[in-house]
């Protein structure tokens, strides 16, 4: 294939990704005030945490702080933490209203299961049993920190848009070099691969949500067969999302980023903390398979690397019309990476390095791989999967 036709190829590829794959590059789908319900919900958030010492003592104070007219109560499943969470969840209670807050001490994990789902398991059957009547369930991880308000305007989006899961992508951690230039791309990738509008579109197939904020009915989960249905899945946000929307062709979703709503404490300055986070579950994504894998790759390359390339060695090849295309390319690609460069704060011109961290994104993917191949893939916080 001459330099030309990839070039060309790319450009093909970048128009087709910035004009039909839902317009997931305009970074669109936000929380906004939606009005409040006649009578409010009552809401029990379900918080896993499995050594989550450095983090769960704010989030406390931030669920127990949040401003919500109706009923709400946290119930923290302390998974087999050896650091003292279970102890500091307590003592950032002390100050506030402590009958609100419930921490579980959770059973060891069962064959099977993953231990995300298992604490939420645990932490929904003890939910049922003191709340039957709560009509929302708030699944949230550890690191999450809500703002004050941000239960209020979830559960009155969900009321009158009469939504069964509502959730927010919550803003991540992106100081210092490494996440600066890795945690843009991987909101942008995951909303390249589950493109927002079309997972908000009840008449669209696709399904997806994000694990850190996730507001659903009561009665939705308990038809969707609980998590219990999900219990091995290491993409366990998605494959909720998938099991709730398949439930009626009218079943609604919503998905949205997070600008101050819902914000990660998790520390993402080192190039292993974000390794670590994707090279856990992307082999996964691929469904295990070595085909899809090299067709990843192949894609990754062609996408994302053909174009500066070619562009950054005309002086070798010396091909005008291949770098017109390459140009045009990488010119779209930073188009619209620029729209989630700017939910980070970040100036324009960084989008030019969205190629480098597509680069270490596949390397991760590779990573993931080579993890399964070996029997360690899915490890997370002492366990592999």
């Amino acid at each position: 294939m001459s330099l030309a036709l990839i070039a060309a190829a790319a450009l093909l590829a970048w128009i087709y990704l910035a004009l039909a794959r839902g317009m997931f590059w305009r970074a669109s789908e936000r929380l906004t005030a939606a009005p409040p319900p006649v009578t409010w919900p009552q809401v029990i958030s379900i918080i896993p945490a499995r050594n989550e010492a450095e983090t769960i003592g704010a989030v406390v104070r931030a669920h127990l702080t949040c401003r919500y007219p109706g009923q709400f109560s946290i119930i923290i499943v302390d998974d087999q933490s050896t650091d003292g969470t279970a102890e500091i969840a307590l003592a950032a209670a002390h100050d506030q209203d402590v009958h609100s807050l419930e921490v579980l001490s959770g059973d060891p994990l069962p064959e099977g299961w993953s231990g995300k789902l298992w604490a939420m398991h645990q932490g929904l059957t003890l939910a049922k049993a003191r709340a039957p009547e709560a009509e929302y369930f708030l699944l949230t991880d550890a690191d999450i920190m809500l703002a004050p308000d941000a239960l209020s305007t979830l559960v009155s989006e969900a009321e009158y848009e009469h939504l069964s899961l509502a959730s927010l992508m919550a803003r991540l951690d992106a100081r210092g070099g490494w996440a600066q230039l890795l945690v843009p791309a991987f909101i942008y990738f995951f909303q390249k691969l589950y493109p927002f509008p079309q997972v908000n579109d009840p008449n669209e197939n696709l399904a997806a949500a994000a694990g850190g904020c996730m507001l659903v009915r009561a009665e939705v989960l308990k038809k969707a067969g609980g998590v219990e249905t999900i219990k091995a899945s290491l993409i366990d946000d998605c494959a909720l999302a998938r099991r709730i929307k398949d439930l009626t062709p009218s079943t609604n979703i919503w998905l949205g980023l997070a600008d101050d709503e819902a914000v990660s404490l998790r520390d993402n300055r080192s190039l292993s903390s974000l390794w670590n986070m994707v090279a856990r579950t992307a082999y996964a994504q691929l469904a295990f398979s070595p085909l899809v894998l090299i067709g990843t790759l192949a894609g990754m390359a062609l996408v994302y690397l053909a174009g500066p390339l070619i562009v950054l060695t005309l002086a070798w090849h010396w091909n005008p019309t291949a770098f017109i295309y390459a140009s045009l390319a990488w010119g779209l690609m930073g188009y619209t990476y620029w729209p989630t460069l700017k939910l980070y704060d970040r100036p324009p011109w960084e989008a030019a390095f969205l190629p480098a961290a597509a680069s270490l994104y596949t390397m991760m993917t590779v990573a993931s791989a080579m993890r399964h191949w070996r029997g360690v893939g899915g490890q997370w916080k002492g366990r592999t999967y």
